[in-house]
């Protein structure tokens, strides 16, 4: 089984406060690509990250993705650059959400998660 996500747990440094999450691992343009779409609910504490080879510049859509969702734009240390909030969209032509930075990661979660959980851009994502 090739395809298979994995996971992993990482941890999110908000001052002296540390956030746990399990994401799934999208480390391939195959899984990239593919995202979220389709999931029709994301576990509380669970979200993805988007890995890159390299630092790269643009924006991420929401085609065939159900559930609204928070992104974060990480640089190649896991410091939050910038977050934003997405929509589902179901049709052909889908808002792009783009950060206007460069960024080595992506990491989506649960609309409204970041929020909840005190995080905040340049606050610290540690993958272990």
């Amino acid at each position: 089984m090739k395809n298979k996500i994995k996971t992993k747990m990482i941890k999110i440094l908000s001052g002296n406060r540390e956030t746990r999450l399990t994401v799934q691992v999208a480390d391939t343009q195959g899984k990239r690509e593919k995202g979220l779409m389709f999931v029709g609910k994301l576990p509380e504490n669970e979200g993805m990250l988007f890995v890159f080879s390299k630092k790269i510049y643009g924006g991420f859509w929401m085609k065939n993705t159900l559930i609204p969702l928070s992104i974060a734009f990480l640089d190649p240390d896991g410091k939050i650059l910038k977050i934003l909030d997405m929509e589902p969209c179901k049709k052909d032509k889908c808002a792009t959400y783009n950060p206007g930075l460069f960024y080595h990661y992506a990491l989506e979660v649960n609309l409204g998660w970041f929020e909840k959980n005190q995080i905040q851009e340049g606050d610290l994502v540690k993958f272990d």
